[in-house]
């Protein structure tokens, strides 16, 4: 019997990956030593930072969307399952009817905006993390006269660029329909700083202040009044809104939780440099799922290319010789026409420039681009 790596997660890493590996190890699978498994809950495969786009108009829904059967390698295994338990233990994992054994398995489950760590915030909050929100978004924001935009802002949360780019992009979006003045935009964050990099946030609070965009840090919010549309924090403060944003904090995987790999939010331990999990050497771990001490978002592309490495050195025999080092990138849009481009690792500096149309015009093509990436031909 051959091998199987098992790729739990059919989002932006594991897609990715899987492609990745079928690309480089055809001739394994086809001479039946190698099956690669991709197992996802959904078929419908959404490019995140279209989400965007989707809220302020710019793309319709169909040009965010794909059917996740459309872009996997022929050679991968896609099956639709829900897996329920992850279980290093016996090498398998396991959904409610069926068992998954693997070789090698690579998680790549993702994080997910956890609303119900609030009181009366599921109940109050529109979000752009799912289409679904974002076209309440957007509609919401559409037929918005005047009134009290509040956008709450927690860590961590994937996008490590949306929360800023989105108020500086609904800054630009109303002001073009001639709604600013009547519209108090207040971004509020429970941090002491607005952008967990130095460089963005002396930016971003230049940009804010620039444009009359309110901002309060070491906003804890405590519960919110669908009724009363009331925010309330820690200290007592509060807050009305006619339109409630929520970033809330992210969590793991419910799987991840359920199998007691995680940490205390669902970040599952993961080494640096190797993207294994903590403790076992078979089990990779990629893209928002690891606890790694980077952004939530922006370097699915960069690890996954690492651990396609790493397993094909592997399965032939090779020393696993390929080396994260914390890269990741996000383009940061500072209004409808221009946006900033951010570069960092574990070891320098952020590198970053802002304020560019260029720039704008080249985050307009990562949405093509994206499809021939997430299919491993970019």
């Amino acid at each position: 019997m051959g091998k199987r790596i098992v790729v739990l997660g059919g989002g932006t890493a594991g897609t990715m990956v899987a492609n990745r590996l079928a690309r480089r190890l055809m001739d394994l699978i086809r001479s039946g030593e190698l099956e690669i498994l991709l197992i996802t809950r959904s078929g419908r495969h959404v490019y995140q930072p279209g989400l965007l786009s989707v809220v302020f108009s710019e793309a319709f829904p169909e040009q965010i969307v794909r059917e996740e059967k459309s872009l996997v390698h022929r050679d991968v295994t896609l099956v639709f399952d829900e897996i329920r338990r992850i279980r290093p233990d016996q090498s398998c994992v396991q959904s409610r009817t069926t068992e998954y054994p693997y070789d090698y398995l690579v998680i790549a489950t993702g994080s997910r905006p956890d609303f119900d760590g609030v009181p009366g915030l599921k109940e109050s909050a529109r979000h752009f993390y799912n289409l679904e929100g974002a076209l309440r978004l957007r509609d919401a924001l559409a037929s918005m006269k005047k009134g009290r935009i509040l956008v709450v802002v927690e860590h961590p949360h994937k996008g490590p660029g949306a929360p800023v780019e989105f108020v500086l992009m609904l800054d630009d979006y109303l002001r073009r329909r001639g709604l600013r003045e009547g519209i108090q935009l207040t971004y509020a964050f429970s941090d002491g700083r607005i952008h967990f990099l130095e460089p963005v946030a002396d930016w971003a609070l230049s940009q804010f202040e620039r444009r009359g965009i309110a901002h309060q840090p070491f906003f804890r919010l405590e519960k919110v009044d669908p009724f009363k549309q009331r925010a309330f924090t820690s200290d007592g403060e509060e807050h009305p809104f006619d339109v409630l944003i929520a970033v809330p904090a992210h969590r793991g995987a419910p799987v991840v939780m359920q199998s007691g790999i995680g940490d205390d939010r669902g970040f599952i331990p993961t080494d640096r440099h190797t993207l294994k999990m903590e403790g076992d050497d078979r089990v990779y771990v990629i893209g928002d799922a690891a606890n790694l001490p980077i952004p939530k978002g922006g370097s699915a592309y960069y690890q996954s290319e690492i651990v396609a490495q790493n397993l094909v050195s592997r399965l032939k025999g090779l020393p696993e010789t390929s080396v994260y080092d914390g890269k990741g990138t996000f383009f940061l849009g500072s209004s409808l026409r221009e946006a900033g481009f951010i570069a960092y690792d574990y070891g320098s500096f952020p590198k970053f420039a802002f304020g560019s149309e260029v720039l704008r015009w080249i985050k307009d093509m990562q949405g093509p681009a994206y499809w021939l990436k997430v299919r491993a031909i970019l």
